[in-house]
């Protein structure tokens, strides 16, 4: 892994901003780790200067509409450039066993058959299991259940190089996955709001946690480099200042808040 290409930082009912997901680019290829909740992701990628043709894998984290809806449209984009002979190879799509009928059911019902036909073939699926390992690019990646309560949903960790990335999906983190999140150089992890406003968004009553609870785990466990994102959006435009501000309080490592589109060396 080379860039953290940030395409989307916001919630479900973000308006001004696009939802959370992003890319992990490796020398001039790319994993798509989910894709918002709709055609928006082939504006982010194209803004992004993400090529589709180079887009080898796609990890889809769970079923929620603003990390799954997207993952059609990126079958119709990549279905439409193989059928041209403008995508070479295959494209793998991972998610858990739950997911691939979902998957398989969305694109039946909303594409031609020409590009749903695609999937378990050009377009393969790899249904993981908690704690299964594959390669990607150059990582290793391991796949493992967050233990949500809301929907079953996967994060991951990657290994390259000796160094250690780990996203932990869209919901607070749970014990129960430290063996994976341990040692991680990189943590992406979900903050809906400032602390002192958990009042006003009430993160808790969906399952989410504040920058102030995410700054306190990064600094509990040690994580060197802190990615938050899959906010609120009432504060966009003073996010970054805000969010970091708050964390400082809780977390003495290298914390970024990022806006959409922004890039950031691993």
């Amino acid at each position: 892994m080379e860039t953290l290409i940030v395409l989307g930082t916001g919630n479900a009912l973000a308006t001004r901003c696009y939802n959370t997901c992003f890319a992990l680019k490796s020398g001039g290829e790319y994993i798509l780790v989910d894709a918002g909740g709709g055609n928006g992701i082939l504006v982010q990628l194209e803004k992004a200067g993400v090529d589709c043709a180079a887009i080898r894998h796609l990890i889809v984290t769970h079923e929620h509409c603003d990390h799954l809806l997207g993952v059609v449209w990126m079958v119709r984009k990549i279905g439409t450039m193989m059928l041209a002979g403008k995508y070479e190879g295959t494209l793998h799509l991972w998610c858990h066993a739950g997911l691939v009928p979902t998957i398989r059911t969305l694109c039946g019902l909303t594409l031609q058959k020409k590009f749903s036909s695609l999937l378990g073939g050009r377009i393969a699926l790899h249904a993981v299991s908690d704690g299964e390992s594959a390669q990607l690019l150059d990582a290793r990646v391991t796949f493992f259940d967050i233990h949500s309560t809301k929907a079953p949903q996967y994060g991951f960790c990657a290994e390259w190089d000796g160094r250690k990335l780990t996203c932990l999906g869209d919901e607070p983190y749970n014990p129960l996955c430290e063996q994976y999140v341990r040692g991680s150089e990189w943590l992406l992890c979900e903050a809906f709001c400032l602390y002192g406003e958990r009042e006003r968004f009430k993160p808790y009553e969906k399952h989410h946690s504040t920058v102030r609870e995410a700054c306190e785990l990064a600094q509990s466990l040690g994580v060197p480099h802190v990615v938050l994102w899959h906010t609120e959006d009432k504060n966009y435009d003073r996010r970054k200042q805000l969010y970091t501000a708050e964390g400082a309080a809780y977390y003495t490592g290298d914390l970024h808040v990022p806006y959409d589109l922004e890039q950031i060396s691993l």
